[in-house]
């Protein structure tokens, strides 16, 4: 069975809820990533945190980034899987809430990012076409 931590990108970092976009912004550079997972105080999932977040929601509405948390663009539940749980489960989880990034979770920690480019490397055609139609489709 293949499993979330099979298909991940390993070595995902953390930003806390208090720091600034522009900080998420650096973050996301030097990691050469596009989204972040936010976490409060005790390493606990808040939220995730995009590049187009931060462009969208605080640059092109004329706040300053410097300005704006992290954790106070956290928006809705954040999602998130279990290292263990197998590809069927990372497939539902991501279709059904139509999420582009889902957080791996072990023991209570972060290892992980599944991301679109993971799912290409690791699924099926098959697979991969049921997913890009559930997740596109109403966007």
């Amino acid at each position: 069975m293949t499993t979330a931590k099979d298909i991940m990108h390993p070595g995902a970092q953390w930003i806390p809820a208090h720091e600034t976009l522009d900080r998420a912004a650096q973050m996301m550079r030097d990691l050469n990533v596009g989204a972040l997972p936010i976490a409060d105080q005790n390493e606990r999932l808040t939220g995730i945190i995009t590049d187009r977040d931060i462009v969208v929601g605080c640059v092109a509405m004329g706040h300053d980034p410097s300005e704006v948390t992290c954790g106070e663009m956290a928006k809705g539940t954040p999602r998130w899987i279990e290292a263990d749980a197998d590809v069927g489960a990372v497939l539902e989880e991501m279709e059904s809430h139509q999420i582009r990034r889902l957080p791996v979770i072990e023991d209570k920690r972060l290892v992980g990012m599944i991301s679109e480019a993971d799912l290409a490397q690791h699924l099926s055609d098959e697979q991969l076409k049921a997913f890009c139609a559930s997740v596109y489709a109403a966007s």
